[in-house]
């Protein structure tokens, strides 16, 4: 039987992340996450990579941008795709500048977007 494909989700709001936790399992995914600490996560994902990272930017996005920012700078974790979701526009084009090999989805497309993202 084939592993599914693992998910680490970063949402700064437990609640709220543990909400998305069963929306990925639900659709098919692995998921592990972290809404506290940044950079326990950013080891975590060192330590056993995941397929693709999912990180929400509708509260604190500047912490967002840091875990893009390191992961991309980090040899071992850099060809892990990263997709951003949400956040405001203004936000998100500085994270744009920040994190350039960084994909970006909203709420109502992230399932489809995980799906291709992980097929390419």
């Amino acid at each position: 039987m084939k592993p599914l494909p693992e998910i680490y989700l970063f949402h700064w709001n437990e609640n709220e992340a543990l909400e998305l936790v069963l929306k990925f399992e639900a659709a098919g995914y692995s998921v592990r996450h972290e809404s506290s600490d940044g950079a326990r996560g950013c080891r975590d994902i060192k330590d056993n990579p995941p397929d693709v990272i999912v990180v929400y930017l509708t509260r604190l996005p500047s912490h967002g941008s840091r875990v893009g920012e390191h992961l991309q700078e980090v040899k071992k974790t850099r060809d892990i795709p990263v997709i951003y979701v949400g956040g405001e526009k203004e936000k998100v084009a500085q994270v744009k500048t920040r994190v350039p090999t960084a994909r970006f989805s909203t709420d109502k497309k992230i399932l489809s977007d995980l799906g291709n993202c992980l097929q390419s």
